[in-house]
C-alpha cells in the first residue's frame, strides 16, 4: 500500500500520466503486486514509457495528446457510443 491514509485520487493530466495519489495497490492482470516506492506515482497513458506502467516522460517526445477531461463520445468504461 501506498499513501498516507485517505483514499486514492487519480488526476488525468492534459497530454499526460495520470498522477495516483492517497491509498492505493497496483496490481498486474493477475493480482500480483507492482512495487511503487512513492506516495504519488504517474502511470502511462501514451503507451510508449520504458518504465511502464509508469510514466517516464516519453509522452512529450512523441507528442501524445489527450485532454484530462473524458472524451466525448464515449461511454464510461471505453464502449462507443
Amino acid at each position: 500500500m501506498s499513501g498516507a491514509g485517505d483514499e486514492a485520487r487519480i488526476t488525468a493530466y492534459r497530454d499526460g500520466p495520470l498522477l495516483v495519489r492517497g491509498r492505493f495497490r497496483l496490481e498486474d492482470q493477475d493480482g500480483n503486486p507492482i512495487a511503487t516506492r512513492r506516495e504519488t506515482i504517474a502511470l502511462c497513458r501514451c503507451g510508449k514509457s520504458r518504465m511502464r506502467p509508469f510514466c517516464d516522460g516519453t509522452h512529450r517526445l512523441v507528442g501524445f495528446r489527450v485532454p484530462s477531461t473524458a472524451e466525448l463520445g464515449r461511454e464510461p468504461g471505453g464502449a462507443v457510443a
